[in-house]
C-alpha cells in the first residue's frame, strides 16, 4: 500500500466543527455505509478487501455486520446471490476498485438475469482522479459504473459522505422493487476514509415500489380465460420471486389448467398435483400441450430459449404474458402483455375469476388431468427408449438422499440440466445458474445460502452440485467454506472434461475438441484445506450424501461418472 494515497486523517479532523474526544474512534464515510446497511436490516456482507475500500472495512470493525471473505470476487457475488435466494433477503456485496470490481461482473450477470435483489458497494479511486483525466492511479478505469451497467439495475456514484445514507436507502428500495435485481453504488476512497461529523444513522426504511397490474388488462385477461376451454399455464421464476405460489395454485384449479414450471420456476407449483406437467419444458410432448392451449398464461417467463424448447414452440392460441420486467413482455411472442409483479397480478386475477370455470375445460374430449397423466407417461416412455438407466438412477438416488426441506444449488453441468427437468424440489428450493448460464455458481452460492440460513436459525445444511470443469471455477472457496465452517455438502461429478460441450461437439461435428481437462485429485485437494472428502462409485452416491449431510461444516463427495443428456426433442430425436 502507498501511504501517500491515503488522506491525512489528522489534518482533515482539524477542520471539523465538532470536537472529538482524544480516545474516541473517529467515524468516517465507511461508518455511514455500514450503519445504513444495518438500519435497513442487513446482517451479512460478502466480498474481498481492497486498498481503496479500506475505510469501508475499517468501519466493519465497529459494526454488527458479519463479513464473509471469499477468495475470488466473482464467487463473492455468487455467495451474496445464494444468500438472497436462500433467505429471501437482500444480498450485500463489498468490492474493491478496478480489477476487483470487474471480476465480480459475471456473478452479477446471474443475479441480474434471475432477478436477485443485491446491494453492491464498490469503492472507487479518490474524487480527484475521476473524470476524463488519466492520472495513472492504481485500479483506475475510465468509467467503472459503465462496466457494471449491463449487469445491474442502476449505478450510483456518491461524492459526499452526507449523501451515503439516502443513496443506499434508495438503492435498497430499487433492489427489492419488482423486477428485483442488483444495484450498484460507488464510493470514492477519500469519501470512505475522511472523518465525518454526520450523525450516526439511526433508522432507514426501504419499501418496494408497488407494481400492480392495470385494471383494464386484468379485465381483458379474465374475459379471455372465461371463454377458454383449453387453458394452460407456464410458471417462470417470477412466480417464485413474487411469492405467488398460492394464487397460482388457486387459479390453476379454477381454470382446471395444466401447469408446467420453467427451470427458474421449479417449485412454484406442486410437483405431484394432477395438473402438474412438472418441469419437462425440454420435451416435445409437453410442448405440444402448450401449443394446443387456446389461452396460454405465461407468468414470470420470457418464453426464452429453454422454456420454449429452444424456440420450437409455436402456440396456436392466444397468450397472456405477465412479467414485472417490461422488456420481457412480447419479446418472443405477441401477447396480452401485463407489466406487473407476479404476486400482485395473480392475486388480482384470482380475485376476479369465478370458481366455477373448471367445468368448462375440455381437451378434445379428455379432461386436463388425463392430458397431464398421458403426457407425463409419454415423457417417461421417450426416456425409456434411450439408454439412460444410469442417469435416471443417479438423479433418483440423489433425490432420495436429499431431505425434503433441503435447499440445493446447481452449477452448469449435466446433472443440473437433468435437474431442470426432473428435480422435485418438494419443501426445499431449487437454485441454478440458468439465468445467465455462467460456470462456478453452485458451490459459492451454496456457501452464501448455508451461512444465511444458519444466521436465521434455520436448518442450514445445503447441497451444491458441480461438474469437474465448473468446480475448478470455485475451488478456492474451499478455504472460505472451511474458514466459516459452512454446512455445505459439495457433490462433484467428475467426468474429466466439459461434459455437455463434449456432447454438443460430438453430435455436431463427430468429435470433441479441447473439452478434455487435466483435473486435480479433488479428494486430496479438499483434505488439504481440512475439508473431509470421499470418492465413491455412482451407485453409492446416495449413501455418501447422507453421510455428508450428517457431518459438521463443509464436506465433499466426488463421483467418477460419465453422464449423458436425454435426446433433445427440439432436434426431433
Amino acid at each position: 500500500m502507498n501511504p501517500q494515497m491515503l488522506p491525512d486523517l489528522a489534518s482533515s479532523a482539524a477542520d471539523l466543527s465538532q470536537p472529538v474526544a482524544p480516545d474516541a474512534p473517529q467515524r468516517n464515510g465507511g461508518d455511514l455505509v455500514v450503519e445504513t446497511l444495518s438500519a435497513l436490516g442487513a446482517e451479512t456482507v460478502f466480498g474481498i478487501p481492497g486498498q481503496h475500500a479500506l475505510g469501508l472495512f475499517d468501519a466493519l470493525s465497529r459494526s454488527p455486520l458479519h463479513f464473509v471473505s471469499s477468495r475470488v470476487e466473482n464467487n463473492s457475488a455468487f455467495a451474496a446471490d445464494g444468500y438472497s435466494r436462500a433467505t429471501g433477503e437482500v444480498g450485500v456485496l463489498f468490492l474493491s476498485t478496478g480489477p476487483g470490481a470487474l471480476t465480480a461482473l459475471a456473478g452479477l450477470q446471474e443475479a441480474y438475469a434471475t432477478g436477485v435483489p443485491m446491494i453492491v458497494i464498490a469503492s472507487q479511486i479518490p474524487l480527484e482522479g475521476l473524470g476524463a483525466r488519466r492520472k495513472g492511479m492504481l485500479h483506475q478505469l475510465d468509467d467503472q459504473k459503465a462496466s457494471a451497467a449491463n449487469v445491474t439495475k442502476s449505478q450510483r456514484l456518491i461524492q459526499h459522505a452526507s449523501g451515503i445514507p439516502s443513496a443506499i436507502q434508495d438503492a435498497w428500495t430499487e433492489a427489492v422493487s419488482s423486477p428485483q435485481g442488483p444495484v450498484w453504488v460507488e464510493v470514492p476512497q477519500n469519501v470512505l476514509l475522511d472523518p465525518i461529523f454526520v450523525p450516526a444513522v439511526e433508522d432507514a426504511l426501504a419499501e418496494p415500489f408497488d407494481n400492480p397490474p392495470r385494471v383494464e388488462l386484468v379485465r381483458e385477461a379474465v374475459k379471455w380465460l372465461k371463454d377458454a376451454v383449453r387453458p394452460a399455464i407456464v410458471a417462470g421464476g417470477g412466480v417464485r420471486r413474487g411469492k405467488a405460489e398460492e394464487p397460482l395454485l388457486a387459479i390453476a384449479e379454477k381454470l382446471n389448467a395444466p401447469v408446467v414450471c420453467t427451470p427458474g420456476g421449479n417449485g412454484a407449483f406442486p410437483w405431484d398435483h394432477e395438473l402438474s406437467l412438472q418441469s419437462w419444458v425440454e420435451d416435445r410432448h409437453v410442448t405440444e400441450v402448450l401449443e394446443d392451449a387456446d389461452v396460454l398464461v405465461v407468468i414470470g417467463s420470457s418464453l426464452g430459449e429453454v422454456s420454449s424448447n429452444y424456440f420450437t414452440m409455436e402456440p396456436r392460441g392466444r397468450i397472456i404474458q405477465i412479467d414485472a420486467e417490461p422488456r420481457v413482455l412480447e419479446s418472443n411472442r405477441p401477447a396480452l402483455g401485463i407489466r406487473a409483479d407476479a404476486g400482485q397480478a395473480l392475486r388480482a386475477l384470482n380475485d376476479a375469476l369465478d370458481s366455477s370455470l373448471s367445468a368448462d375445460a375440455d381437451w378434445h374430449g379428455a379432461s386436463p388431468a388425463d392430458v397431464v397423466k398421458e403426457t407425463l407417461a409419454k415423457v417417461q416412455a421417450r426416456l425409456d427408449g434411450q439408454d439412460l438407466a444410469l442417469e435416471r438412477t443417479f438423479m433418483a438416488d440423489i433425490r432420495a438422499a436429499v431431505p425434503d426441506d433441503m435447499q440445493t444449488f446447481w452449477d452448469m453441468t449435466i446433472s443440473a440440466y437433468w435437474g431442470w427437468s426432473c428435480w422435485d424440489s418438494r419443501d426445499g428450493e431449487f437454485h441454478s445458474a440458468q439465468g445467465a448460464g455462467g460456470l462456478g455458481y453452485g458451490f459459492p452460492a451454496a456457501i452464501g445460502g448455508a451461512l444465511g440460513l444458519q444466521s436465521h436459525g434455520k436448518p442450514a445444511r445445503v447441497l451444491a452440485v458441480a461438474g469437474d470443469g465448473s468446480a475448478m471455477y470455485s475451488i478456492a472457496e474451499l478455504a472460505t467454506a472451511k474458514q466459516h465452517n459452512a454446512p455445505v455438502t459439495w457433490l462433484i461429478v467428475d467426468d474429466g472434461g466439459y461434459g455437455i460441450l463434449r456432447e454438443y461437439m460430438v453430435d455436431s461435428f463427430g468429435k470433441a475438441t479441447h473439452t478434455e481437462l487435466t483435473r486435480p485429485d479433488f479428494v486430496k485437494l479438499a483434505e488439504s484445506f481440512g475439508v473431509p472428502a470421499q470418492r465413491v462409485k455412482p451407485e453409492d452416491v446416495g449413501d455418501a450424501l447422507k453421510a455428508g449431510f450428517a457431518g459438521d461444516g463443509p464436506n465433499v463427495v466426488v463421483v467418477d461418472v460419465l453422464l449423458k443428456m436425454f435426446g433433445p426433442t427440439h432436434l426431433n430425436l
